[in-house]
């Protein structure tokens, strides 16, 4: 067993988590961000005017790239399970 061999899968494991992260939680960080300026232009501090937006957001995105975070994770999961005979030897 060779160390390059872990350290390439614990690099393709952080690229793999950004890009699953990355369609959900930047569209919410945006949708927070339009809020909060909304707010303090307006002066409306309710709590529940800052999450639904954020939910109605997350939600979206979930619908629309939902299927293209199942395929990277169920391909990048066949790859770890197609090395494991590697690793036996």
């Amino acid at each position: 067993m060779d160390a390059d061999y872990f350290l390439t899968v614990a690099n393709q494991t952080m690229w793999v988590l950004a890009l699953v992260t990355a369609p959900i939680v930047i569209p919410a960080l945006l949708a927070g961000l339009l809020t909060g300026m909304i707010q303090a232009a307006t002066s409306i501090n309710e709590a529940t005017l800052s999450f639904v937006p954020k939910l109605l957001v997350v939600a979206v995105s979930i619908m629309v790239f939902g299927g293209m975070i199942l395929g990277l994770l169920s391909d990048f999961t066949l790859g770890i399970f197609e090395r494991i005979p590697d690793l036996v030897r």
